[in-house]
């Protein structure tokens, strides 16, 4: 007799979620009801908001009591979701006090929408009066940047505030006008203090850095807390990585888990990476270090062409602002003389920029030049040549679908010394900068002589787009391919 309720109570507890629903009907009479909501506009049979899902429940429960967590079903419910221009999908929109507070573009984790959530919500700055809410804010999982004001209301606390509000998303922010607080932490007057997490506690560096100037400004908090929030080996994860990316930076990966195992995640970072990373940057050596999962970051794994399954010991790869990848082929050591080796090659000059790259094809005498990294400056890069250049992805419909259109394109410039036609798998090769690809097909003119600047191509896709195109752009008179008189001559018979 009471299965059957049980089994109702079970499947009701499976389907319990902390995600809020709204519909055109009760949207705009409960968004005001939250000072800051975050809302999710999705359509069901999307398979970014299936895998987004998970994480965003996930996220909904860890934040409940701080900010709320919304969706919006928007294959039911198209008048708001036209409202806010919602045309892809998912599109997460903050909401503060019922107004569109503009596009989230944090992280798409639960860790990652958690950690921007919890930054949004409330003042950019929180205020501390006891040691009890000092130690709660600074025993967070992310670093602190705590303001001492003897006086309230004074300019330097003005400008810290300011800091705090500009910066709020990508950091923690608190202050203080305790006269116990100012005196335990050793500030006479005023003064800023950036605790780092416990986590990563270390012997190389201080947990906390205080901030030196004799002046307070906006910009000079601003840059002190940029120069020193992550120390010189972070944990850099999905909320952290766009801030630790575009500087040369030595990342190792393995298997970093600060929540289930912080002793085991710190057991490679501190004495192995950071030991050696330490004894170059005291040379006046210039790298960025961090440690990841490798479970997280398996992308960037495999473009360095290394095995995220290789067991315990750490990969190490180095990427520059420039894009250029350096691989640590040799094994791990556990005295770290092995990363010391790779790191003095890569000081010296003497690594081989690692390349991901298809082989080079044994034949190239088609219409249409098949690039692979190996192979693309030689062809591309050659002064003499104006090259048209597709990337593409193998899977890419819209790829297949110009495939015989550039072959004929191919085909009609095959006459011309001058102009190459060329297409490049930017998935299986790395694409070298300057080039920008961010989807397919993306279609670049590399003009002889400025090989520094291609023009990315937005015209039409039909052959006769393309030379139009390369008849204004070439450099050199361009010679067209025209169709055999004879068969003109049939066609005209026939009719």
């Amino acid at each position: 007799m009471f299965a059957p309720i049980l089994v109702a109570f079970l499947a009701a507890a499976a389907q319990a979620s902390d995600v809020l629903e709204f519909t055109d009907d009760d949207f705009d009479s409960r968004i005001g009801d939250h000072d800051l909501i975050l809302v999710e506009f999705f359509a069901p049979w999307c398979g970014h908001c299936k895998r987004l899902a998970p994480e965003y429940e996930a996220a909904a429960t860890r934040l409940k009591g701080i900010a709320p967590l919304a969706k919006v079903d928007c294959t039911a419910s198209t008048n708001v979701c036209s409202k806010y221009g919602v045309s892809g999908y998912p599109t997460l929109k903050i909401f503060r006090g019922g107004e569109d507070s503009g596009g989230y573009d944090g992280p798409r984790t639960a860790d990652g929408i958690v950690s921007h959530l919890k930054k949004q919500a409330g003042p950019a700055s929180v205020e501390l009066n006891a040691e009890a809410e000092f130690e709660k804010f600074v025993g967070d999982r992310d670093a602190s940047v705590v303001g001492f004001f003897a006086d309230g209301g004074s300019s330097a606390q003005g400008e810290f505030l300011k800091s705090a509000s500009a910066l709020r998303e990508s950091y923690r922010f608190a202050h203080t006008n305790s006269e116990d607080l100012l005196k335990k932490h050793g500030i006479d007057g005023e003064g800023v203090i950036l605790f780092r997490p416990s986590r990563l506690s270390n012997k190389f560096e201080e947990d906390s850095v205080k901030f030196t100037e004799t002046k307070f400004t906006n910009a000079k908090i601003k840059k002190f807390i940029q120069d020193n929030i992550f120390g010189f080996c972070p944990h850099m994860t999905d909320d952290n990585k766009d801030q630790l990316r575009g500087k040369d930076l030595l990342v190792a990966y393995y298997d970093v888990d600060y929540e289930k195992n912080p002793k085991g995640s710190n057991y490679w970072r501190n004495r192995y990476i950071m030991k050696v990373a330490k004894g170059f940057l005291d040379q006046g050596k210039e790298l960025n270090f961090a440690v990841a999962n490798k479970n997280s970051f398996s992308h960037d794994i495999s473009e360095f062409g290394l095995d995220a399954s290789s067991g315990e010991l750490p990969v190490v790869g180095i990427r520059t602002n420039k894009g250029e990848k350096y691989v640590m082929k040799e094994e791990f050591s556990r005295d770290g003389k092995a990363l010391e080796r790779f790191l003095q090659d890569y000081f010296d000059g003497t690594l081989k920029r690692y390349l991901k790259s298809e082989a080079i094809p044994e034949s190239n005498d088609g219409p249409v030049k098949v690039l692979v990294a190996e192979n693309f400056d030689s062809i591309v890069n050659d002064d003499s040549k104006d090259v048209l250049i597709e990337f593409y992805a193998p899977w890419c419909g819209h790829c297949k679908s110009l495939e015989p259109k550039y072959k004929e394109l191919g085909e009609k410039l095959s006459g011309d010394p001058n102009v190459v036609i060329a297409k490049m798998d930017a998935v299986a090769n790395d694409v070298p900068s300057p080039y920008e690809v961010r989807g397919f097909p993306t279609i670049y003119f590399s003009p002889a002589g400025q090989k520094q600047n291609p023009k990315k191509y937005e015209g039409g896709r039909e052959v006769s787009d393309f030379i139009s195109y390369l008849k204004r752009e070439a450099t050199n008179p361009l010679t067209v391919e025209e169709e055999d008189k004879k068969s003109k001559k049939k066609k005209k018979s026939e009719l």
